[in-house]
């Protein structure tokens, strides 16, 4: 007796394929395209052919070190080209670490390019440029974060201006600058932005509440813009997808200045989570692959919250 897939595979290819955007009376071409996005039945040479990123080209912002250039490299080591964009006009010393890790056999390459994302006009600027001299752009992760520890009554209203502008504003033109031309080249990609278990909760011992609160706001903002970007359209752009990606507390520089100005932070997160102990932005590697690669080809609007079981108490 014939499985469901085995019949279904031997009915639609008899069938020329039509508009993906057509009702309900287009089940045989919708199952068509739903095949086309896995392996068709094949069996592949290669190992978790699904993670390969060999000819892709991605942006990473706040890419100069911390989690933003962790992922980049992730993304090289699957053989992708990256570009990693910050303000600061040379990168820190782990830049030029990660990239003289980069071996040959990767296929991959990393860069760096100075933009500021609250600079929108050069940010956008700078993406187009990458997409044009390689006429594609894959896909984005948008990391480039701020943060102000500062009591809610004593907040000024620059402060929180100059947080917001970062946070979620850099954010969403990171995006935009991305998907803009992700589109131009009809390139179905993936786009990353990276929020916060600081979004979902208010963290022990930590008065952020604009910190916060911009990371609740990109979690949204990935779903809004998986929504409207998601479905494919009929002149062949579209169909990316956007989720959010949820940290908790990792051992990033931001981290760090937060543990010299207060050692006793340390211990009280440690025991906040299931895994007593906080991350390293290593422990993100996988993350960066797995949603910006065809692993993750089912997944959109969503957010990864990858927090040591902080989050399920």
């Amino acid at each position: 007796m014939k499985t469901y897939t085995q019949q279904a595979q031997e009915e639609y290819v008899s069938f020329p394929v039509t508009d993906l955007t057509l009702g309900p009376q287009a089940g045989v071409e919708r199952i068509k395209s739903v095949s086309s996005w896995g392996h068709n039945g094949q069996v592949s040479e290669q190992q978790f052919p699904a993670f390969d990123l060999r000819g892709n080209v991605f942006v990473v912002t706040g890419a100069a070190g911390g989690i933003g250039l962790t992922m980049a490299e992730a993304l090289t080591e699957a053989g992708a080209t990256v570009y990693c964009l910050d303000r600061a006009q040379t990168p820190h010393k782990d830049f030029f670490e990660a990239k003289d890790r980069v071996k040959p056999q990767y296929g991959g390459s990393l860069h760096y390019q100075q933009v500021n994302v609250t600079d929108t006009d050069s940010l956008n600027a700078v993406i187009s440029s990458i997409a044009d001299k390689h006429r594609r752009l894959d896909g984005a992760i948008a990391a480039a974060a701020i943060q102000q520890v500062t009591p809610a009554l004593d907040y000024k209203p620059s402060d929180v201006s100059r947080m917001l502008d970062v946070n979620y504003t850099g954010v969403y033109m990171t995006a935009t600058a991305a998907a803009r031309v992700m589109m131009k080249y009809k390139c179905h990609g993936s786009i990353c932005l990276v929020a916060s278990m600081s979004g979902l909760v208010a963290n022990k011992g930590l008065l952020s509440s604009v910190y916060n609160s911009s990371k609740a706001a990109v979690i949204q903002l990935a779903r809004n813009l998986a929504m409207e970007w998601g479905r494919p359209r009929p002149d062949g752009s579209g169909g990316i997808r956007v989720n959010a990606l949820s940290p908790g507390h990792t051992l990033t520089p931001m981290v760090r200045e937060n543990l010299r100005v207060d050692p006793d932070l340390l211990p009280l997160w440690e025991k906040e989570n299931f895994l007593g102990r906080i991350a390293d932005p290593e422990e993100f590697k996988g993350a960066a692959v797995f949603l910006l690669s065809r692993a993750s080809s089912f997944m959109t609007g969503n957010n990864l919250v990858i927090d040591g079981g902080h989050t399920a108490w």
